[in-house]
């Protein structure tokens, strides 16, 4: 296999932890200078080919800093079985990289063997839950290791739903042992799509099953019929709404590794370094907060 790192000692997660996505036009900001992120994620669908740039940049982050993977591809939600040469690419990178952290999203993006260019979302009932359920247990059988599922942001709701969203991922959690994503940002994108309250989907979230929290921007527009629609489009810096109720879900306390997400209209890495300190300085203070508690 023409991509597998020389891995000597694999970097461990730290503690408190705050990263970014890996860019290629970030790679000699990277290398320059102090180390200001703890850990890198790639979309596993970036690195599913063999050798090239994406992988010589890879081999070398791998080699100094944890590494996270995200799926976009595996259309966890869909009806039909998984794509068994999708599950065996996904498998070797996996085996490759050795990445701390691996997730995907409680969404569905095939249909009759063609691709689709979003993450759709699903109705949250019985039958939904029963393959998306066999589905994370093939997932995390084929790849030896323990996935999170990312709650989506959505922007229309099914009638055929008989369970909350926070319900279905509990029940998810619960049935396969995988972990939670719990992406701030889409909460908030969600409850302003759907009219319900952000503070509340946080504070009823299933907090103990969170292995990695996402951060990123959204945009801002209008539906067909003038109301306020929120697009999920990972294009700017994190507003100050989803900070907050960042703050409100590491409250609890949770402190799993925190990622940045900015994939389009890319800044300079100094930005983004920003935000991930912004993050970092968050875990930091809940921490201290956490130990006050326990001392007391």
């Amino acid at each position: 296999m023409s991509f597998r790192p020389q891995i000597q000692r694999p970097a461990t997660m730290p503690a408190v932890a705050a990263g970014a996505g890996l860019k290629l036009e970030h790679a000699e900001d990277i290398f320059c200078g102090a180390r200001r992120v703890d850990f890198f994620e790639i979309h596993a669908e970036n690195y599913m080919g063999a050798g090239g740039p994406p992988h010589h940049l890879l081999n070398r982050i791998r080699a100094d800093y944890p590494l996270s993977v995200h799926g976009v591809g595996l259309s966890i939600g869909d009806v039909a079985g998984l794509d068994r040469e999708h599950l065996r690419r996904l498998k070797r990178l996996i085996a490759a990289y050795q990445p701390t952290l691996f997730s995907e999203h409680l969404a569905w993006s095939t249909h009759e063997g063609m691709f689709l260019n979003d993450l759709l979302p699903l109705p949250y009932n019985d039958i939904t839950l029963a393959h998306v359920c066999a589905h994370v247990d093939e997932v995390q059988e084929a790849i030896g290791m323990r996935m999170l599922l990312e709650n989506p942001a959505t922007y229309i709701a099914f009638a055929a739903s008989s369970m909350s969203e926070v319900e279905f991922l509990r029940a998810v959690a619960q049935c396969t042992g995988c972990g939670l994503l719990l992406d701030v940002n889409n909460v908030h994108v969600s409850a302003v799509n759907h009219g319900f309250d952000a503070r509340a989907y946080i504070d009823a979230f299933p907090i103990e099953h969170v292995g990695e929290f996402h951060l990123a921007g959204f945009a801002e527009d209008r539906d067909s019929e003038g109301a306020r629609l929120l697009i999920d489009d990972h294009g700017r810096s994190v507003s100050e709404i989803v900070w907050n109720l960042y703050r409100r879900a590491v409250a609890w306390p949770c402190l799993a590794p925190t990622l940045i997400e900015w994939d389009n209209n890319v800044p300079a890495f100094a930005v983004l370094a920003a935000e991930v300190e912004r993050a970092r300085r968050i875990l930091t203070a809940q921490t201290g907060r956490a130990n006050t508690r326990t001392a007391a």
